[in-house]
């Protein structure tokens, strides 16, 4: 769920919960459908946040071991970058 959707669904259960009449869909309680709709938005717009921070960047590290073939010594390279998802 993004950030556009959950907004979405806060705004849809807001209309649901206070601003539609009770009783025009029959045997339903909008308010309390109004009220899980703007609860699911909220979470969802806090995990869309949480997943979307810069800190979650990861780090990779790379080591490399080789034998130079002329003179027999072991070459180590170590690398370290920024993982892109």
């Amino acid at each position: 769920m993004r950030i556009g959707s959950s907004i979405f669904l806060i705004a849809i259960g807001a209309i649901l919960a206070w601003a539609v009449a009770p009783g025009l869909i029959p045997n339903v309680d909008q308010a309390m459908i109004g009220y899980i709709l703007m609860i699911v938005g909220v979470i969802g717009l806090i995990a869309s946040l949480v997943l979307a921070s810069p800190g979650r960047s990861r780090r990779v590290s790379e080591t490399r071991s080789v034998v130079d073939p002329n003179t027999g010594e072991r070459i180590t390279r170590n690398e370290s970058r920024d993982a892109g998802i």
